[in-house]
């Protein structure tokens, strides 16, 4: 029994780490992507805060994925999926990107939060459009694929 239960725990401190490994590796995850567009009528009845979190949103989207938007425009694609060797060199770089995006979109969303609603309603409005549109295009990537 004690046996059982060493080699249990060993076996899922092992599936934790190359779990963990694996999300090291990818440039960025379905989580980061915005699972919905609107039109203007769905936006008009939304009150301001909520406008702002879905500009939010958009933001943090464009700003995750659009700098490695020549490698891929898919979540969760890892290094090796398009050819880099997964060595710590490239282990590390990505990992220092994702933390440098990160550190940038807090300032971001800190500076969207304070000034944003000061603009009108309907400017808001349309720059929730533009981004969308924009990650529309970033989706269908170099070969057209939505």
């Amino acid at each position: 029994m004690f046996r059982l239960l060493i080699s249990l725990t060993i076996l899922l401190s092992v599936n934790t780490l190359f779990a963990q490994k694996a999300n090291e590796a990818t440039f960025f995850t379905q989580n980061k992507m915005t699972n919905r567009f609107h039109t203007i009528s769905d936006l008009e009845v939304l009150k301001k805060g909520d406008l702002i979190l879905l500009y939010q949103d958009r933001i943090e989207e464009i700003m995750t994925i659009l700098p490695f938007l020549s490698l891929t425009n898919e979540p969760n694609v890892r290094l090796k999926d398009i050819g880099i060797k997964e060595d710590s060199r490239h282990l590390k770089i990505l990992k220092n990107s994702k933390e440098a995006t990160e550190k940038s979109l807090e300032t971001t969303k800190e500076a969207i939060e304070e000034l944003v609603p000061y603009a009108d309603t309907e400017k808001i409005i349309w720059t929730i459009l533009y981004f969308e549109e924009i990650i529309k295009k970033m989706r269908i990537g170099v070969n057209g694929n939505y």
